[in-house]
């Protein structure tokens, strides 16, 4: 099941402020929270903190997993063979930035707890696979991606691909990063231009983030790496369809009624025998084989993201939804009725043969 998730860094905030925070996510359907033991040392004070705030999550059907490593482990007088320390912080797992050899961690997947042990996804396939040397537990055995505070630090979509598909293949629940756009967001660390798992994401409207990482179909979990993201924002991804790529579309002026419904309200697919111009969702030419599509805005030069319907000139294709692929001539029959929004229009890259998506008004 896709979810999604936000990050709080008591270290950094209020117990209040932390808690209102989990309450609006809530309210959208958020149900992972990401947090930070990294920065904390032995401090009691601050340590009861992350447990009231942890179990306030809790009570809320939240699932908290820590950022930790070896050296909070030492920090904290805790060992790998009994965990029962962060189980009483009131987290649901504990994620190893930076790990040991794999014995430690599959040895720590039996915990009594049945605390989960989340793993970097971002440094390379080796380390899983010296944990899967040492037979863990899968049922307690998660990964997820690190984010990247600096401009230009971020993981390529080819490592990305890379990782996360090593991680699937033995379906280990996986996640990463999008980050926020809201100005008054901070990390756990000192310096933050965006916390986001992907380089090319950096700049993108959250929504798309999280589509294009729900799309891959290597990730299961969205989580925002800032806090405290804008509620417009938690209300955008909070009603994004996780489990269909929705695009978002922009009406020509001119549009008819019928037109206006095939793109917005009839469902679409991209035909199994693609082409490299367009992508081709073909049913409602069948189901509006007896309506007129009058020639209105056949602009000459075709643009890549361009949404198009044939006219009645053509007898055949008429009322056919294409979404064009490359820049191309328009025969003066076809109509472009709508556009995908500029920052979505890369997604057209990966829509695979049948796969199904919908068009939503910007």
């Amino acid at each position: 099941m896709r979810e999604l998730g936000i990050s709080v860094y008591p270290a950094k905030s209020s117990e209040e402020e932390d808690c209102r925070y989990i309450d609006k996510a809530f309210k959208y359907g958020f149900t992972r929270i990401f947090t930070n033991l990294i920065s904390v040392e032995n401090d009691k004070a601050l340590l009861e903190r992350f447990k009231r705030v942890c179990l306030y999550a809790k009570s809320n059907k939240m699932e908290v997993i820590a950022d930790i490593n070896p050296e909070v482990l030492k920090n904290l007088g805790v060992s790998f063979e009994d965990i029962e320390f962060f189980y009483n912080l009131g987290l649901y797992g504990i994620r190893f930035d930076t790990g040991s050899g794999g014995f430690e961690e599959s040895l720590m997947t039996y915990n009594p707890y049945n605390l989960k042990i989340e793993i970097n996804m971002s440094s390379g396939v080796k380390y899983m696979e010296n944990i899967m040397e040492y037979k863990p537990n899968l049922e307690n055995l998660m990964g997820c991606h690190n984010f990247y505070p600096l401009r230009y630090t971020g993981i390529s979509r080819k490592h990305f691909e890379k990782c996360s598909a090593a991680f699937k293949s033995y379906s280990i629940p996986t996640a990463a990063f999008v980050t926020s756009h809201n100005s008054a967001t901070f990390g756990p660390w000192p310096d933050s231009d965006g916390l986001c798992t992907l380089e090319e994401h950096r700049n993108l409207p959250i929504e798309t983030q999280a589509k294009d990482l729900f799309n891959t179909g290597l990730i299961d979990t969205v989580i925002i790496g800032d806090c405290y993201a804008s509620e417009d924002e938690l209300r955008a991804l909070g009603s994004l369809d996780k489990n269909i790529l929705s695009l978002n579309v922009e009406l020509e002026e001119g549009i008819s009624d019928i037109e206006k419904k095939i793109v917005l309200e009839e469902p679409h697919f991209n035909r199994g025998d693609i082409s490299e111009y367009l992508i081709r969702s073909t049913l409602s030419r069948i189901k509006y084989k007896d309506n007129v599509f009058k020639v209105f805005n056949p602009v000459k030069q075709i643009k890549k993201g361009d949404i198009l319907i044939p006219s009645s000139e053509y007898k055949r294709y008429a009322g056919e939804l294409q979404i064009a692929l490359k820049d191309m001539e328009n025969s003066g029959k076809i109509n472009v009725v709508a556009k995908i929004a500029p920052e979505e229009v890369f997604l057209l890259d990966y829509i695979q043969p049948w796969q199904k998506f919908k068009l939503k008004l910007k």
